[in-house]
């Protein structure tokens, strides 16, 4: 009779050692790489904990006909999905067909279905497939040349490809039916198209998402949340911390040395030199929602808490940011919802969104009389107000003329300008310490210019500070809470900000 203790102990061996052989093949994200189909040179992946950026090395002499030859840094993935990198090829390379970007497969083998977002060296961009094994490549040519930036959405048995040069806004090209399987590899590749060639390719902000199911339910179903830093200059991202709960709205304090972010109604210290995560003292206000904002001297921190004695409704306070003292309200109950953006400089006034009259306008607050300004007075929503750090300026984000647009006017209300002007919903204007930059969010233009919804494709863009045309810095999935507040760097070199994934996959 065979001893069971010893059968148990042999499977245990075996599982522990898949989960150390899987644990060793990881290259960041994916799960392994290989050359696909008969490579006469060997290819090699590389990955940057440092940059979070990686590095294909790849041969084969072509992916089009019935069958494919590339290098292959892949995962697996089931359902629908979202497939982002930033690509560009390092030297002048030797082939004007050699391609890169993101390949879907239903197997590892050379000639299997597949749908391929790519782009060559001579600018060619299309998206390639083949329907049946063995069948010959098919493509759809995008408009779009030599992008920096490659998009290949699957919603169902529909791909989409969305490419840019970084900093501008996508052209994509759709591919309807298309049956892959429900389970793929998914990943990104080099293909020389020269059998006697290796050739190079740095791939950076690297992002496998998986979005919101179709029956989704908004503040009923959460998706985990990516807390991200940026390099403003440069647009390389980092992932510094990742949850499978809805984190949102991280403020810079002005040390530099943490971030503050909301989560199921807590506020939490994120130290960035530790990584370590801490409750933040709220005392009784534990339905914070994404509205905190430190004064300008990171001595007090405004909050936004739904008050349960007052019917849940949001109201507005303020606490020391050191020490034990309970929250204040500034804000007087049942004078309708309040939600805070904003301090002067001087920390002697508060500027929020509040309902006020039946209609949500920019309204300011003395903190120690609690006398209210109405700024703004109109039937459509004016949101996001922020001082300028010189307290020259509060800018905003409003609804009047038809889309959400960017706005500023003066600290009393007058003088209100607009700012941005294109089909984009534009929200939160934030401005940099030095006062050079606004950074914002952009919702697509079929959002409701009166909705910031979770879990959509939206644009983190940039402009100058007195005004002018709008640029990319950031392309991503997320909305509500992404950059709700200011997160700024005190040194005005970086931003924080949240995107959104299910992590149940990637």
């Amino acid at each position: 009779m065979k001893n069971p203790k010893r059968i148990l102990m042999g499977c245990l061996v075996v599982f522990l050692g898949t989960l150390i052989g899987n644990a060793q093949n990881q290259i960041g994200i994916f799960e392994n790489n290989l050359d696909i189909g008969s490579c006469k040179l060997t290819g090699s992946a590389k990955y940057s904990e440092a940059d979070q950026t990686y590095i294909l090395n790849g041969s084969g002499t072509n992916m089009w006909f019935g069958k494919d030859d590339f290098q292959y840094l892949w995962t697996t993935i089931q359902g629908d999905f979202i497939l982002r990198a930033e690509v560009s090829f390092i030297g002048e390379g030797v082939d004007p067909h050699r391609k890169v970007g993101w390949i879907v497969k239903n197997s590892l083998d050379t000639n299997s279905k597949h749908v391929n977002a790519s782009t060559h060296g001579d600018g060619l961009t299309s998206l390639q497939y083949r329907k049946e094994v063995g069948a010959d490549t098919e493509e759809v040519v995008s408009s779009n040349t030599s992008p920096d930036v490659i998009q290949l959405e699957r919603r169902g048995d529909t791909y989409i490809m969305s490419t840019a040069k970084f900093g501008e806004e996508f052209t994509s090209v759709e591919l309807p039916s298309v049956q892959l399987d429900n389970e793929v590899y998914v990943g990104i590749y080099i293909c020389s198209h020269n059998p006697d060639v290796l050739e190079r390719a740095t791939y950076r902000n690297v992002r496998i998402i998986r979005p919101v199911d179709s029956d989704y339910v908004p503040y009923r179903d959460y998706l985990g949340s990516n807390l991200e830093i940026m390099d403003v200059a440069t647009g390389n991202r980092e992932i510094i911390y990742r949850s499978a709960h809805s984190i949102q709205a991280p403020n810079w304090t002005v040390d530099g040395k943490k971030l503050i972010y909301n989560s199921k109604g807590h506020l939490y210290n994120y130290e960035l030199a530790s990584h370590k995560i801490t409750p933040l003292n709220t005392g009784f206000a534990v339905n914070n929602n994404n509205d905190h904002v430190l004064t300008l001297d990171g001595k007090l921190l405004g909050i936004s808490n739904h008050n349960q004695e007052n019917d849940g409704t949001s109201a507005i306070y303020y606490m020391p940011t050191e020490g034990d003292s309970l929250p204040k309200m500034v804000t007087k109950p049942g004078v309708g919802a309040s939600y805070f953006h904003g301090w002067s400089p001087d920390s002697k006034k508060m500027v929020f969104t509040g309902n006020r009259d039946g209609a949500y306008n920019i309204v300011t607050i003395d903190t120690a009389s609690g006398k209210e300004q109405k700024l703004t007075d109109l039937d459509t929503l004016d949101d996001g107000p922020e001082y300028s750090p010189d307290g020259n300026y509060i800018f905003f984000n409003s609804a009047r003329t038809g889309t959400m647009q960017l706005w500023r006017m003066d600290p009393d209300g007058k003088n209100q300008i607009q700012l941005t002007f294109d089909e984009h919903n534009d929200w939160f204007p934030h401005i940099s310490p030095d006062e050079k930059w606004i950074v914002f969010i952009s919702f697509p233009k079929e959002v409701d210019p009166s909705d910031h919804p979770f879990y959509k494709h939206c644009l983190l863009r940039i402009m100058p500070y007195e005004g002018g045309t709008p640029k990319v810095i950031a392309y991503i999935y997320g909305g509500q809470g992404t950059i709700n507040v200011p997160s700024w760097s005190p040194d005005s070199k970086k931003i924080a900000f949240v995107t959104n994934t299910n992590m149940g996959y990637h």
